[in-house]
């Protein structure tokens, strides 16, 4: 845990990793905060003013009780349980649940639509999901390809499916925790690849310490009496439940939850103000809406306020000081290590440009391409050194995809994909990509799935996907179609296209613009050149 301190120095010599053989993440969060004295844990807000508190008395109840229900409907250790909700009480129930079992949980985006889920679920062999019925109808469709999908529970009744609320009724409030190894499967992430499918990060239980750091240096040495934390990022992300929620509980300190679909930036201050909360993630895209609406920010509280996800720019910061007293902290990481280098302005200046400095605990440098740390000012690939015993926050590795694991190494560093540079400080600059994965509203998206489901469309006999800078999302996707004979490109029917990704994977994965070519540009092995469209001669 990181304490005050003179300088930046002292915190990272005298830090030390405390993983203990045996940890789950199900008894840090939420058991032994079970006390009976009736301790805020979660706080739910509905429609309007309305909201639902919970203790970790009652989490520990209700996780007990679907953890039984789960074991009656066959879950055990080290199967899957998918999660397609948002935030709301029961996502963290089920991931609870889950791991006092000892199986893995996979968190699903609400938005995802028909195709990316069934993916999701087939890639994993998801023995159950917990979802709405709005999600369980999505899933009806392709649930006849799911052969290893053998339940469906829902928070309301619907069609195909058990709801949750009578059997939970039933099940016994106690249960005995699975004495899982720290290094023991958790939680299966999807991160997009660039060259194929999206790929299912895998972390052990060790991950929540993993992360603890770099919650604590972004928000003024997190947490101190007082302190409630918001985020609108979802649950079904690490940047939601691994940056917020699940540190937060670890510390005692309640969350809010809202289960409010769109960001909208007068309902976010309300929010915040209504339910007095002092630290809070905004994702950079959420912040730039919350600039463009001009919000007055009287009457909040915040004591730290972090963004990460895309860089934010010097006049993002300026602004956030102006607005809301306080320097917008910035941190930088990913699914397979997340948190990782980020700025602390109590500790260290804030240098503008850069994204800061390594958090305690982890060693970021920038490499070549033969794994060897670059001098200050030379650009490379930012990576972070696996370190023996693991770094807790590094993941085990891609779900069933040894080779795109091992390819994530160079040498004893784990590679970002992002290029970078580091100055005598030691302070991080952010360069851009390596790959071709696009950067939008804080979501990184790889173009392979987008492509596949443009391709599946009648009228595309070729499609790319790439990234467009955009004022508010950072990126915006643009696809890059050529198009069957006897189909004329037209704005109407661009429209179409792009109704129909956002309808088959999600509201943040579909094109906002598209352009019509009449061949791409392709290697000699045929492979598609998105760095040539993206270029502006191109």
């Amino acid at each position: 845990m990181l304490t005050p301190t003179n300088s930046y120095q002292d915190l990272c010599q005298g830090f030390r990793w405390n993983v203990p053989e045996r940890f789950n993440i199900a008894t840090a969060v939420c058991d032994r905060f079970a006390d009976r004295t009736g301790r805020v844990a979660l706080i739910e807000c509905h429609d309007g003013a309305s909201l639902t508190t919970y203790s970790f008395d009652d989490l520990q109840r209700r996780s007990n009780r679907l953890a039984n229900l789960l074991e009656a409907n066959g879950l055990r250790a080290g199967d899957r349980l998918a999660i397609l909700l948002g935030q709301r009480v029961e996502t963290l129930l089920a991931h609870l649940a889950a791991w006092k079992i000892g199986a893995i949980t996979v968190p699903l985006f609400s938005l995802f639509g028909p195709d990316a889920l069934c993916f999701r679920l087939k890639d994993s062999g998801a023995r159950i999901l917990i979802t709405d019925p709005e999600g369980a109808d999505k899933v009806a469709g392709v649930r006849d390809t799911l052969s290893e999908l053998k339940h469906v529970l829902t928070t309301a009744p619907a069609d195909g499916a058990i709801a949750l609320s009578p059997e939970l009724e039933r099940a016994s409030d106690r249960y005995d925790v699975m004495s899982t190894m720290a290094d023991s499967p958790a939680i299966i992430i999807y991160t997009s690849g660039t060259t194929g499918p999206p790929k299912g990060a895998l972390h052990a239980h060790r991950v929540l310490l993993g992360h603890l750091p770099g919650v604590q240096w972004p928000h003024d040495f997190f947490p101190k009496p007082g302190d409630r934390f918001w985020t609108p990022a979802d649950w079904a992300w690490i940047g939601g439940l691994f940056d917020v929620l699940l540190p937060s509980l670890y510390f005692g300190v309640p969350v809010v939850a809202s289960r409010e679909r769109k960001f909208d930036p007068e309902s976010a201050i309300d929010l915040m103000v209504r339910h007095e909360v002092k630290n809070a993630f905004m994702p950079p895209t959420a912040l730039r809406l919350l600039r463009q609406a001009e919000v007055a920010a009287g009457g909040l509280a915040l004591r730290s306020l972090a963004s990460g996800g895309e860089k934010l720019g010097d006049d993002m910061i300026s602004w956030g000081c102006s607005t809301f007293g306080l320097v917008i902290n910035e941190f930088y990481g990913q699914t397979e290590a997340n948190l990782l280098v980020g700025s602390n302005a109590v500790v260290m200046p804030v240098k503008p440009g850069s994204m800061g400095r390594p958090i305690p605990g982890h060693e970021v440098a920038i490499i070549d391409d033969e794994g060897q740390v670059c001098e200050p000012g030379v650009s490379g690939t930012i990576a972070v050194r696996r370190a023996d015993p693991p770094d807790p926050v590094m993941f085990l590795g891609y779900w069933n995809k040894p080779s795109a694991t091992a390819e994530k190494f160079r040498g004893d560093w784990m590679v970002t994909g992002d290029l970078g540079e580091s100055d005598e400080d030691g302070y991080i600059t952010y360069q851009g990509r390596t790959d071709d994965i696009i950067n939008s509203a804080g979501y990184r998206i790889g173009p392979a799935e987008i492509e596949e489901c443009l391709t599946s469309h009648p009228a595309v006999a070729q499609a790319a996907a790439i990234g467009v800078p955009d004022p508010v999302r950072g990126e915006v996707i643009k696809a890059c179609l050529v198009l069957y004979p006897g189909f004329e490109p037209n704005d109407d029917l661009a429209e179409e296209i792009k109704s129909y990704v956002k309808t088959r994977l999600a509201a943040h994965e579909y094109p906002r613009l598209v352009e019509f070519l009449q061949k791409l540009p392709l290697t000699a092995t045929g492979k598609v050149m998105r760095r040539a469209l993206r270029s502006p001669t191109a």
